[in-house]
């Protein structure tokens, strides 16, 4: 810390009270040809509000006349989302030149009836001055956040007993169809997973698998291939995000029927888990545990079930260690990929037959609940099963060998 002169303390102690009841206060003064934030935040707020009650001439009243297209379409492509909360958080103020400004805020969202936390993302809204106030003038993500359904299109929503499909460019059939799917699916996961999930699914099927890149914040490239992904991010306990299956309306229109209720009850999972599944959690516990659910009760053989990892073990490859994280890699090898699943699936199987079902569920929360990554497994293991990780590794090799040799 550098030494002042006692006249300098002061003005310096001086300038830092000030600018700490500024920032309590919340009234910073705005940059030059900027409004200032709380004047923001009131203009997103009407917005939102707008939206949310289905006001259009009060929508209308915060739009810029000469602003972009689908910020003013946004009104009547939300109409058949039944939306419990939309609402901005202010997070930064930017001029734009004379009579623009650039906003940064956080937009939050909750379905109505299906969500009990909300969606949130990163947003960036343009605003123009005329005559003294301030209008929205566009409306979209912020660099690397996803977009929202409703800037895709027109939403049509169907709604079925445990699901909620929202689709843009789809034939109503076929989203009827997915419904159906999300009504069996949400059963088949209470039956496997109980309590502390809403025990209903949100489905999102847009247009094309680049609108699907859209929707994830990433290049479509990398779920080209991906029948179906959840949006949550993991841990978070109650006040996680809420979560959103996502479907491939290419490769997921491909599958059998078989495989398109396996893949729905497997992302369902994700959904009922989310709150207990951290950073502790290795991938092949959360996907094998997905798959064990979608799997449990179809009656199908292991070799059925994990074909990929048969043919290696017919082969004299039986796999010396459960896959890292790494190995579930979407842009690698598919059959790699396909014999991670596979060892993730057996490993929870693996539990449930020798453990007991309940033992498997008690071990994958026991594992969420840990603080680190690092030991999570091995304690876990150590307190639910009572085995060590070398040993449990040894009984899962053994298991595999039985099963598909």
């Amino acid at each position: 810390m550098a030494v002042q002169d006692g006249g300098a303390v002061r003005r310096t102690a001086a300038a830092c009270l000030a600018a700490l009841l500024l920032a309590l206060t919340g009234c910073a003064e705005p940059a030059p040809g900027a409004p200032a934030r709380a004047e923001a935040q009131g203009l997103l707020d009407r917005y939102a509000r707008a939206l949310l009650d289905r006001d259009e001439p009060a929508y209308r009243g915060t739009l810029d006349p000469a602003g972009s297209p689908d910020t003013r379409a946004a009104f009547r492509r939300l109409a058949e989302v039944p939306l419990g909360t939309l609402r901005y958080r202010v997070t930064g103020v930017d001029p734009a030149g004379t009579g623009r400004a650039t906003v940064r805020a956080e937009l939050a969202h909750r379905i109505e009836g299906y969500d009990s936390g909300a969606a949130t993302g990163d947003r960036v809204l343009d605003l123009t001055e005329r005559d003294g106030r301030w209008y929205v003038s566009g409306d979209r993500p912020a660099p690397g956040a996803p977009q929202q359904l409703w800037q895709q299109g027109e939403v049509r929503a169907v709604t079925g007993r445990h699901g909620l499909v929202l689709g843009v460019g789809q034939d109503p059939e076929r989203l009827r169809r997915i419904a159906a799917e999300a009504d069996r699916a949400v059963p088949a996961v209470q039956a496997a997973w109980d309590g502390d999930w809403a025990g209903r699914v949100v489905v999102l099927v847009p247009a094309t698998v680049d609108a699907m890149g859209g929707l994830l914040g990433a290049p479509a490239d990398t779920y080209r291939g991906i029948a179906a992904v959840t949006t949550g991010r993991v841990g978070g306990g109650p006040a996680a995000p809420a979560d959103r299956v996502v479907v491939n309306p290419e490769a997921y229109g491909s599958l059998s029927p078989f495989g398109r209720q396996f893949v729905l009850t497997h992302e369902t999972v994700h959904v009922a888990t989310r709150t207990r599944t951290s950073p502790a959690t290795p991938v092949w516990l959360s996907e094998g545990f997905a798959d064990w659910v979608a799997d449990r009760g179809t009656g199908r053989t292991a070799a059925e079930a994990a074909p990929e990892l048969h043919r290696a073990v017919r082969a004299g490859r039986l796999p010396a260690r459960l896959p890292e994280d790494g190995d579930f890699a979407f842009d690698g090898d598919p059959e790699a990929l396909a014999r991670a699943y596979g060892s993730g699936w057996l490993a929870c199987e693996l539990i449930a037959d020798r453990w007991g079902e309940k033992e498997l569920t008690a071990f994958y929360r026991a594992v969420g609940a840990q603080r680190r990554r690092e030991g999570a497994v091995g304690r876990a293991l150590g307190e639910v099963l009572g085995v060590t990780e070398a040993e449990f590794t040894r009984r899962w090799r053994a298991f595999v060998a039985e099963r598909l040799g």
